[in-house]
């Protein structure tokens, strides 16, 4: 014989485990979160922190004359032109970051995208000329599981690849004269401008880092750590 008393009570456990259910917030993990998310985060972090530590200002205020005197072996035979031009950066853009994910799972690439527009003046001729160069510098973001277990975003190593380099005449009506001369500058960018640059952008990615969200940072790292495949790439 079925007892009520033993129904009344049943339904009452249900409907307690029902309420916990309810009430009872779920713990979420790094497979759970919206990649789409992290990354915009991420993304949005490391473009900001350098616009905000003024990487773009620094940049611009490179002393590229001085730099350019102690290049004579690179210049060949035009070092005396050195003596009666000037050459400013009066541009700086970083454009949209891009993120990649290592066929391992276990660290991005983050390439920085920048769009510099320099003024070469040649005041014994008259001559302007604009040049805008454009490069990509990248840093490798990975996790590591400190003494205490705890898991973080490092940057690793940070670096340009001399094929990312791109230098266009923009209005392309130098003298013949000083035509042998740009060609030369052109190559003097090639070998000297990416490693300044990189020595003004990766010092603050890691500052960029540290500005990036607590836990989105946490969920990052734990994907990494676990090889997780989460960057999309069309």
């Amino acid at each position: 014989m079925f007892h009520i008393g033993g129904l009344i009570v049943l339904c009452g456990l249900l409907a307690q485990a029902t309420a916990q259910d309810q009430t009872m917030p779920s713990t979420p993990t790094a497979e759970d979160e919206n990649p789409k998310g992290l990354l915009g985060s991420l993304k949005g972090a490391l473009s900001n922190g350098l616009v905000s530590e003024n990487v773009l200002s620094s940049i611009k205020e490179l002393p590229l004359v001085n730099i350019l005197k102690n290049q004579t072996g690179l210049l060949g035979k035009l070092p005396s032109l050195l003596n009666i031009f000037d050459l400013e950066i009066t541009d700086a853009r970083l454009m949209e970051l891009g993120l990649v994910q290592s066929p391992d799972g276990h660290r991005l690439y983050a390439s920085f995208p920048l769009d510099l527009l320099f003024i070469m003046k040649l005041p014994l001729i008259g001559n302007i000329i604009e040049v805008n160069v454009d490069l990509n510098i990248t840093g490798e973001i990975l996790a590591e599981r400190n003494e205490a277990g705890n898991i973080h975003l490092v940057v690793g190593d940070c670096s340009h690849s001399p094929s990312t380099i791109k230098v266009t005449l923009l209005n392309g009506k130098a003298l013949r004269l000083v035509q042998a001369f740009i060609n030369t500058l052109t190559g003097v960018f090639t070998n000297v401008l990416p490693a300044l640059v990189q020595s003004q952008v990766c010092p603050l990615i890691n500052t960029a880092l540290s500005h990036l969200d607590v836990t989105v940072a946490h969920d990052i790292a734990n994907r990494l750590i676990q090889g997780l495949d989460f960057v999309i790439t069309v």
